[in-house]
């Protein structure tokens, strides 16, 4: 499996971004059943993270970006969204796509969010 994730860029306090990640090299019926999630990693500060969606439907959020952030997948497209608003300076970091098929874990290169103030 690979991880392709895109949409970071920079963002003035108060905006938005959208951050997707498509997987490749898996086939859907497989996806299926994968747990999708996005961590992030400040400078100098360990990774976490930030919202997941499982292949149940489940979701969950970090403390910190509940009410502001949303995490969507599009099957078909074998795609996991992170739709970011109300974003503040503490948002910024790489973020990473992460992917779960059983007991093996797959990450992606990290795309770059930075929220100006």
């Amino acid at each position: 499996v690979q991880l392709q994730a895109s949409g970071g860029g920079l963002v003035q306090a108060g905006g938005s971004l959208r951050l997707s990640c498509k997987a490749s090299r898996t086939i859907l019926s497989v996806f299926l059943g994968d747990d999708m999630a996005w961590y992030r990693q400040a400078p100098g500060k360990q990774r976490e993270l930030v919202a997941s969606s499982t292949s149940s439907g489940s979701t969950n959020f970090a403390d910190s970006v509940k009410g502001r952030f949303t995490i969507s997948r599009d099957n078909n497209k074998k795609t996991v969204f992170l739709q970011m608003n109300d974003l503040q300076p503490s948002d910024t970091a790489v973020y990473y796509c992460y992917l779960k098929r059983e007991q093996t874990t797959y990450w992606g290169q990290g795309t770059e969010v930075t929220v100006s103030s």
